[in-house]
C-alpha cells in the first residue's frame, strides 16, 4: 500500500507500522511546533487502537504534555481518528485516461523465429528498462511501448542501442498548438527495427564486406548478437564484428535460419584436434578459437540402424562433444539457400 506524503510524494508502508504513525502524526496540528502562547506541547505516547481493516479508519491514542505554570504539568491523553480516503497517483491517472502517451516506441523484428527479439525481452526486464512506461501492447512482429513524455521514450530506446543492433525513425503528429503562446502539443512515434539476424543463423557475405570484415570466409555463421553482430567461421575460427552501421547499408538475410525445422540432429562418433597453418593473407585467428577446433566424425541419427554413411567435418565447438553426444547442424547438400550466389557457390563446390 502507498500514502500520500506531501507535494505528489507517495510512501509505502504497512498498516499499523512505525512509518504510517510518522505520517500520521505530522498530520496532527500542535505537535511540530509552539501554540500561540509559545507553550510547546510534548509528546509522551502514541500507540494504535485496533480497527477492521474494512472500515477505512485510522485510531491513534496519543498522550500529551504540557507546562502550565512553573512547576506544574498538565497531561492528557486522547485519541485521534484518521479517515482513509482513495486515490490514485499522477502515472496511474494517466495510465487510465484515453491517449495520455506523448510517445510511442514501436520495436520490431520481421524474421519468423525472434531468437533477438526473446533475448531483448530478457534484458528488458532484467535491467528494468520498462519502467516509466504507460501500457505494453504485443503484435505479431513485435511490441508497442506507451511513455508519458519524450525523455522517457529517448532513454529507452538508447538503452536498445547498447544491447541489439537496431535503426530508427521518428515522427510527430500535431495534436493542438495556442497561437497567443507559440506553444504546440505533439505525439511523437518512434519506428525501431531490430536487425533480422539471430544466433546461429548461417550468413553468405558479399565478397567486398569480407575483406572488409579481415578477409574472412564469406559462409559465416552468427555467433552472437550484442550492439553488434558477432560472426564465426566454423572451418577456421575465425572471428568479425560487424557494426549496425555496416549492416543496414546493405541489409543482409541468412541463407538459412536457425530455426529447428532447418536442423539436423547427428551423433558424434569420434573427434580429432585440427591444427590450422597461418595465412598471411586473412587475420589472424586467435589462439583460444584455434585450440577449439576439432575434426568431428558424424552420423545422422535417423540413419543410425539403417546405413553406415558417415561425415567428417570440422566444427568450431568440437572441443565440447564427445562419442556419443547428439547435436544439431545444417545438412547443405539438402537445405536450399534463398541467395543465388550461395547456391552458385555450392554449384561450383567451392
Amino acid at each position: 500500500q502507498r500514502w500520500h506524503k506531501d507535494a505528489g510524494k507517495w510512501l509505502g508502508c504497512e498498516l499499523e507500522s512505525r512509518e504510517l504513525m510518522a505520517l500520521c502524526l505530522s498530520k496532527v496540528s500542535g505537535l511540530s511546533g509552539r501554540n500561540a502562547a509559545g507553550d510547546k506541547v510534548r509528546l509522551v505516547d502514541a500507540g494504535w487502537v485496533w480497527t477492521e481493516p474494512h472500515s477505512m479508519r485510522l485510531k491513534v491514542r496519543l498522550t500529551v504534555q504540557k507546562e502550565v505554570q512553573a512547576g506544574t504539568i498538565l497531561q492528557q491523553s486522547f485519541i485521534v481518528v484518521f479517515i482513509v480516503r482513495n486515490q490514485q497517483c499522477i502515472e496511474c491517472q494517466a495510465e487510465f485516461r484515453q491517449g495520455s502517451w506523448k510517445s510511442l516506441v514501436q520495436v520490431r523484428q520481421r524474421v519468423n523465429h525472434k531468437r533477438t527479439f526473446l533475448y531483448l525481452e530478457q534484458l528488458i526486464l532484467k535491467h528494468g528498462a520498462h519502467r516509466g512506461c504507460l501500457s505494453i501492447e504485443t503484435f505479431r512482429d513485435g511490441m508497442d511501448f506507451y511513455f508519458p513524455d519524450k525523455g522517457k521514450a529517448a532513454r529507452f530506446i538508447s538503452f536498445l542501442e547498447n544491447v541489439v543492433p537496431i535503426k530508427t525513425k521518428v515522427s510527430k503528429k500535431l495534436i493542438g498548438t495556442d497561437d497567443k503562446s507559440n506553444i504546440s502539443n505533439f505525439k511523437y512515434t518512434n519506428y525501431v527495427e531490430i536487425c533480422p539476424l539471430c544466433k546461429d543463423d548461417l550468413l553468405y557475405l558479399p565478397s567486398k564486406t569480407a575483406r572488409n570484415l579481415g578477409n574472412i570466409s564469406r559462409l559465416v555463421m552468427v555467433k552472437n548478437i550484442s550492439n553488434v553482430i558477432h560472426l564465426i567461421d566454423p572451418l577456421s575460427g575465425q572471428t568479425a564484428a560487424m557494426s549496425p552501421e555496416v549492416f543496414w547499408r546493405d541489409p543482409l538475410r541468412p541463407v538459412i535460419t536457425a530455426a529447428r525445422s532447418r536442423l539436423t540432429r547427428y551423433i558424434v562418433l569420434g573427434k580429432e584436434p585440427v591444427a590450422l597453418e597461418r595465412n598471411v593473407s586473412k587475420k589472424g585467428t586467435s589462439k583460444r578459437n584455434r585450440n577449439k577446433l576439432a575434426a568431428v566424425t558424424l552420423a545422422k541419427e535417423e540413419d543410425l540402424g539403417i546405413n553406415d554413411v558417415q561425415y567428417e567435418e570440422r566444427s568450431h565447438v568440437g572441443y565440447l562433444m564427445r562419442s556419443g553426444d547428439v547435436c544439431e547442424g545444417y545438412d547443405l547438400k539438402e537445405l536450399q539457400f534463398v541467395d543465388d550466389d550461395a547456391e552458385d557457390a555450392r554449384a561450383s563446390g567451392k
